[in-house]
């Protein structure tokens, strides 16, 4: 057996690349750990901690300028806000765990974390819909008289409040389920302040206030439609389904694309966390002779399609293993 150290870390001594064989089978583990750069993670660390703060301002804002006026309208935005605020928190403990080393009991580290808590980011949201909704139906059945102008501004704060935190996620959300999640939270927030900006000026204008809560059904739906695709994914990776980013078949084109490759039997892909993708893979080969080499460069091409940990097993033709005894160990 060869062993080359590891140049990525981790726990214990991973393989960077290798086989193990006595004429016909070769066993390749890469552990290629990705880990945010200091300065980007303390970059999108600091970006949580000011976006919790300006969201639970916010909210206690809201909540009092919503309880003077009983404004369903901001009463509704601010238990959603608070919600932000809670997944906002979630993200972070998830972000901080997932960089954590793997240890003895948890080899693969902690981005599972991730994946949970995007998951229970959707179910706060749902959850949110649901209490929204029904205060909203008891207003709009009992209307009651609202200062559509303090509504406006208390609104209008929201806007920059929500849109300043969207825009300090957005550069950070491309590829992470988990700050994607945080980021569509404040994006749709910034879309509902604007509407409740515009029912508060209308009913200082009107005395419609039927509207006040007819804005907080319609942010209730809005949350539903925007949240589903984040539920959805989240679901997925809980579940341990192949990451949407990522094609099975593109990945099979492109190891059996590598010259020694002769055949690819019993892969499996799932996340590792939001950001990082595992592969195993049994590819069977012409020659033992090329079984290093085969697995390099299997690794090479499957890591520039989104998989970062990838455990390999090589086989020749002459004892590639039978379908049962594959299945057995696989």
């Amino acid at each position: 057996m060869k062993n080359i150290d590891n140049k990525h870390g981790g726990y214990g001594n991973e393989n960077a690349h290798g086989h193990e064989y006595g004429h016909e089978h070769g066993h390749g583990h890469g552990h290629h750990h990705v880990h945010v750069l200091p300065g980007e993670g303390g970059s999108l660390n600091s970006i949580f901690l000011w976006a919790i703060g300006l969201n639970l301002g916010y909210v206690v804002l809201e909540a009092v300028f919503g309880l003077i006026n009983g404004s369903m309208g901001l009463l509704s935005d601010a238990g959603h806000n608070l919600s932000d605020v809670a997944s906002l928190l979630i993200a972070l403990i998830a972000y901080k765990a997932a960089r954590k080393a793997p240890t003895a009991r948890y080899s693969y580290g902690y981005g599972k974390a991730t994946i949970e808590a995007s998951l229970f980011n959707a179910v706060i949201l749902y959850v949110a819909v649901i209490l929204i909704a029904v205060e909203a139906i008891e207003r709009l059945i009992h209307p009651r008289a609202i200062e559509g102008d303090v509504v406006a501004w208390v609104a209008g704060a929201g806007v920059i409040v929500n849109g300043v935190t969207a825009w300090m996620l957005m550069r950070h959300s491309k590829g992470d389920l988990n700050v994607r999640g945080a980021f569509m939270h404040m994006a749709a927030d910034t879309a509902v302040s604007v509407g409740v900006v515009i029912s508060g000026i209308v009913i200082s204008f009107t005395d419609w206030y039927w509207l006040d809560p007819v804005v907080g059904i319609l942010i209730a739906v809005m949350i539903a439609v925007s949240s589903w695709s984040l539920l959805r994914e989240s679901m997925r990776m809980a579940l341990d389904a192949v990451p949407e980013n990522v094609d099975t078949k593109v990945i099979e084109h492109t190891i059996l694309e590598v010259p020694e490759v002769l055949s690819v039997h019993h892969m499996h892909v799932w996340p590792m966390s939001t950001t990082r993708n595992a592969l195993t893979v049994h590819v069977v080969v012409g020659d033992s002779n090329d079984i290093d080499k085969t697995i390099t460069e299997v690794r090479r091409r499957v890591k520039a399609l989104g998989i970062d940990h990838s455990t390999i097993e090589a086989e020749t033709t002459a004892g590639h293993c039978s379908e049962c005894e594959c299945h057995a160990n696989a």
